[in-house]
Parts: C-alpha cells; structure tokens; sequence
C-alpha cells in the first residue's frame, strides 16, 4: 500500500508522537506511540483490540487532536449495511426532480438521468466522506466487531486501494489518504484479510502507576493519595466478575466526582455514595459492596 504522493507523514519520531498525544490528553506508553508512528510512516490502518474501556476510541480523537485532523467516525452494528457505511442515493429528492423534469414539458430520460445521479443527490457516508476530503482526517471505524462480515469485505475494498466506485459516476480515489483506526472490542474474531492489512495494536487496562499517572494528568487537583486510592479500588473492582468493569473514562469521572464532593479519602462511606458513577448495573453494585464490605 503506497502513500499517496500529497500526503505527508505526521509525526517525526516516536518521541514526537509520546509528546502530542501527551498535549492532547492522551499519555500513551512506548508500545502505543512506536505502534502510531509505524501506522503513520507506513500509510497503514491500525487496528486496536481490547476490552470496553481501555481507551481505543480515545486514541483515535486523540490522534485526531494531535494531527489536527478532522474526525469523522462509522460506528459499526450488527445490520450496518453500504448504504449506511458508504453511500447511498437521496431517492426523495430524485424522484422530485423528475416530477418536476416532467411538469416542465419532460426532458429526454438521458438528460434527466444525468442530472439526477449528480453530487447534489448523493448522500454521502463516513467511508465516501473520509475518501473524498482533502483535509487531514482520522477515519475512525469503532467497534469494527459488531459490524457483520460482510462489512469487512466492503472495508477490505476500501482500505486497500483508498477507493470507491459508484457506478452512475465512475471510481473516486483518495488524493490525501486519511489515518485509518479500526477497533474492536474482540467479541468475535475479525478476519485475516483484515487483520493483515492493519498494523495491529492490543489494549488492555493500564497498569496502577500509568492509570494513576492517567488520573493526575486529567484531574489535577486531586490529591495524590487520594489517586492512589481511587486507583486501588478501581483495579479491585476490575477483579471482581462484574458485568461491566469500570473503563478509564469512568475512572476519571469517579476522581471528578470525588474532587466535587469535597472528599479527602475514599473511604466506605465515600464508595457507597459515589459507586453509581463506575459501576452501571444493579448486580455489579451488589457484588461489589460485599466484597468491599459497604453498607
């Protein structure tokens, strides 16, 4: 996969990379930054995997800041079909026009079936629109597992050759070819034709001293220890079998709260008014003031 003679790379060195995404409020680790800048250097997707909260979609609108880029994201679901992820034809404002074509005196159907497969009736999609733009852009394609694998054969077309053809108006190729982040939650296996035109990158749960690192950089007011405590009960309750686990955003949301509030220490009382924010559902909430003894 060539990069395209107008585009650029981003970044300079790994370093480079550590110190932007750092600025824009993202501190990743020297795996995450080598990763970036090899995905940047050679004009290839990245495709990040691991569970839900480990930061995957926040690294692509960090990128996005970074770069100065646009982001423009297709969240994929289970039913995601081309028209919703490429494009599709405003068949309304079509038929309009030939109605009106024909209240006019009716123009010859070439005539009219020129006019109406223009670009003032299509209705462009997150894949046609990151191809299109000549802006720097971060394509973000989140959650590419809930997508159906016919899905993967539409991004396999177009993240190969950065391309797409509409038959009514020919093949449109990017002239500035977006960074591409692909995620996945890994709840189901994504295929190896995707997976090997993607640098690949595994996310899990940081560790104490990054997420920490992670929290005071966000929540600078907070104080030290009480970090290390937020930290500590959070890994806890990542232990436990819990139906969700907290995710770094709600790590973050929970120093914040804790910062409003007023408090100095997590303690029992602390945990059981303020658990709501990590933990989403009832039974999670149950398990865990047993375990941690809350009452």
């Amino acid at each position: 996969m060539s990069r395209p003679p107008s585009q650029s790379p981003h970044f300079s060195s790994v370093s480079d990379v550590s110190k932007r995404l750092s600025e824009a409020g993202y501190l990743p680790d020297a795996q995450i930054a080598t990763t970036v800048f090899l995905a940047d250097r050679l004009g290839k997707p990245l495709l990040v995997e691991g569970p839900a909260g480990t930061g995957k979609t926040e690294l692509a609108k960090a990128l996005a800041t970074a770069t100065g880029s646009d982001l423009i994201r297709l969240q994929c679901y289970e039913g995601l079909d081309e028209a919703r992820a490429l494009y599709e034809w405003n068949y309304k404002k079509q038929l309009l026009r030939i109605q009106a074509s024909q209240a006019e005196g009716g123009a010859d159907w070439d005539s009219v079936h020129d006019d109406i497969f223009g670009d003032e009736f299509l209705l462009s999609r997150p894949l046609l629109t990151a191809i299109r733009r000549t802006d720097p852009t971060v394509l973000l394609i989140d959650e590419t597992d809930k997508a159906d694998v016919e899905v993967e054969g539409l991004l396999l077309e177009v993240l190969s050759d950065f391309q797409v053809t509409i038959p009514e108006l020919g093949t449109i190729t990017a002239t500035r070819r977006p960074m591409v982040i692909l995620t996945s939650n890994a709840t189901r296996e994504l295929s190896e034709a995707l997976k090997r035109r993607c640098l690949y990158l595994a996310l899990d749960y940081p560790s104490a001293d990054r997420e920490r690192e992670i929290v005071l950089s966000r929540v600078p007011d907070l104080a030290p220890g009480l970090a290390d405590q937020l930290v500590k009960t959070v890994r806890a309750l990542r232990a436990m079998e819990l139906k969700k686990s907290p995710s770094i955003s709600e790590t973050l949301d929970w120093a914040q709260t804790l910062l409003e509030l007023g408090l100095d220490t997590l303690d029992e009382g602390a945990m059981a008014s303020t658990l709501g924010v990590v933990l989403k559902h009832a039974s999670d909430q149950e398990r865990a003031a047993a375990e941690l003894r809350l009452n």
